[in-house]
């Protein structure tokens, strides 16, 4: 099973589906780190996103696109242009 964290950084949220050891190994891939969750399964990852955020494409579709392609990271996209999470 293929587990994801999402990231927040300064400017963005994320979610990779790169296996870290822990939070301190995502800070030192991201400089602009501020905190993480996970590792969540899929399914946990896409209800939380879409509990706490209007995402578009939805959070269903942003995740299986990541999934599915040759990327590790996926900076998520929201309805607004305004900073979604500040």
């Amino acid at each position: 099973m293929e587990e994801l964290h999402i990231i927040f950084s300064g400017e963005q949220v994320l979610v990779s589906k790169k296996p870290y050891a822990s939070w301190q190994e995502i800070q030192a891939e991201f400089d602009d780190y501020k905190t993480s969750l996970g590792p969540w399964d899929a399914a946990t990852t896409v209800s939380w996103l879409a509990e706490e955020y209007d995402l578009v494409p939805s959070a269903e579709e942003q995740i299986e696109s990541l999934k599915s392609s040759g990327q590790t990271v996926r900076t998520l996209s929201f309805a607004s242009d305004k900073n979604a999470f500040s």
